[in-house]
């Protein structure tokens, strides 16, 4: 995959998916904007050096999107990682609970993929979201419930926003993970068979093509990328 001379922003790029996805596309020559909340987070960023970093920007507040999307002329994909986990039953789940996952991944989605739309060049572009295992079978989200709401949103929305713009040249598509192996998810769950998880790097690997210029048909796709799980 080439993404020579391609800027590409990647939202969560922090994160342990994002970092992979990060040095994916730059291994591939693209040209990265990484958005970061915590000072500390880009203190410690592997890729600080080789990517542009936009601080302080919180992904629900239109106007730190804006930010992060203005002054670049040849945007070529859009990569929405940002999003929270929260486990909790339905009975001890609040009203501002539940809304904090839906802000958390879905309106960070939409607001930086409308974003996206309205900064891509007249030669199209692509969009990569990240939905959830629980997101696209829901009966996986027990225990989770507003967590797999907000990730089956990001599934219908990219399927949605899909049909909008294909004639636009803009392809959206999302990956729906099931637990990633991470340093975090093997803490929490140390009993798990961590072998069956899917690496960051594995998944990144796909998130990477549906990214690329070599993704020229696939579109309003939700790819299940769930490992051996």
């Amino acid at each position: 995959m080439n993404f020579a001379n391609k800027t590409v922003i990647v939202t969560g790029g922090t994160g342990a998916l994002g970092r992979a996805v990060v040095g994916a596309l730059l291994t591939a020559g693209a040209q990265c904007r990484v958005p970061y909340v915590v000072d500390a987070e880009a203190a410690t960023y592997p890729h600080k050096d080789r990517v542009t970093l936009i601080g302080h920007c919180e992904l629900t507040n239109e106007a730190d999107v804006a930010r992060l999307y203005d002054g670049v002329d040849d945007l070529w994909a859009s990569i929405h990682i940002a999003g929270g986990f929260a486990m909790g039953a339905v009975a001890d789940t609040d009203k501002t609970s539940m809304l904090d996952m839906l802000n958390t991944n879905f309106v960070t989605c939409y607001l930086c993929s409308r974003a996206a739309v309205q900064n891509f060049a007249t030669a199209g572009g692509r969009i990569v979201n990240i939905s959830a295992r629980p997101g696209i079978e829901p009966r996986h989200g027990g225990g989770m419930a507003p967590y797999a709401t907000s990730k089956a949103a990001v599934a219908a929305f990219t399927q949605s926003l899909a049909a909008e713009v294909a004639a636009m040249g803009i392809l959206v598509n999302a990956v729906a993970p099931s637990i990633i192996d991470t340093p975090a998810n093997r803490a929490a769950m140390p009993k798990a068979d961590h072998a069956s998880w899917p690496k960051p790097e594995e998944i990144a690997a796909t998130i990477a093509f549906l990214a690329s210029p070599d993704n020229k048909v696939t579109t309003g796709a939700i790819v299940p990328v769930p490992g051996r799980t």
